[in-house]
């Protein structure tokens, strides 16, 4: 049963933060002297693991490296001027956190300002190593009413049980969320499990949902 409660959940990357700073996927594979298809290629179906805590950074680079060399040799040499050793896997872990570091100044400052009339939360699918950096740069984060990277808490959007997450954390009914993300597949599961949800496209038409959602205020009787 929903309360008198409001609570904004928000994806980080594309909404709140920016994607992938360009050609970061291409300077990796260089790095891996690999095409930058077969990298990227690599890179993401080797991710669902890493982003929802069940792999380390080395093992999810590992298994990265790996893939884009189907035969290693025992040695596990991908090339005569690549091999899987930690310094490879340390300037990729790096590398790839950088690329994701951007936020929106525009949406950071929408979201602290809604702390003013409803409670923000947040849900984003993020690798454990790479929620710790991005909770270090951005102190804004703690400000928020709560905080579910999906490296943390071994659970990554569409599954069921991110949303569980945060519904427990809140101690809040799935309709008392307005889940927001920029992906249709995320927002239709969070409103499998009950949530309100709105892909989001731009701040503007994102503001006029949220004030339609909200509860209007009416006036205190005297």
């Amino acid at each position: 049963m929903p309360t008198d409660r409001r609570i904004v959940l928000f994806d980080l990357f594309g909404v709140i933060a920016r994607l992938q700073r360009p050609g970061a996927l291409a300077q990796m594979a260089a790095r891996c002297h690999a095409p930058t298809d077969a990298f990227t290629t690599a890179y993401w179906a080797c991710r669902p693991p890493y982003d929802a805590g069940q792999q380390s950074a080395p093992e999810y680079w590992t298994a990265v490296l790996r893939s884009l060399s189907p035969s290693p040799p025992l040695s596990l040499s991908l090339s005569p001027s690549l091999s899987i050793d930690a310094d490879t896997i340390e300037e990729l872990r790096l590398t790839d956190i950088d690329s994701w570091s951007r936020v929106d100044n525009r949406m950071v400052a929408y979201a602290q300002s809604l702390r003013a009339v409803t409670e923000v939360a947040l849900l984003s699918n993020i690798p454990s190593d790479h929620a710790d950096a991005f909770l270090a740069a951005q102190p804004w984060l703690h400000t928020l009413d709560h905080v579910a990277f999906s490296g943390k808490i071994k659970a990554a959007k569409p599954a069921p049980a991110a949303f569980h997450h945060c519904v427990i954390a809140l101690r809040a009914a799935p309709a008392d969320f307005l889940f927001v993300d920029d992906r249709e597949e995320n927002v239709r599961a969070a409103q499998a499990v009950g949530m309100n949800g709105h892909v989001f496209t731009d701040r503007d038409e994102l503001a006029a949902v949220i004030d339609t959602w909200l509860p209007t205020r009416r006036p205190t009787r005297k």
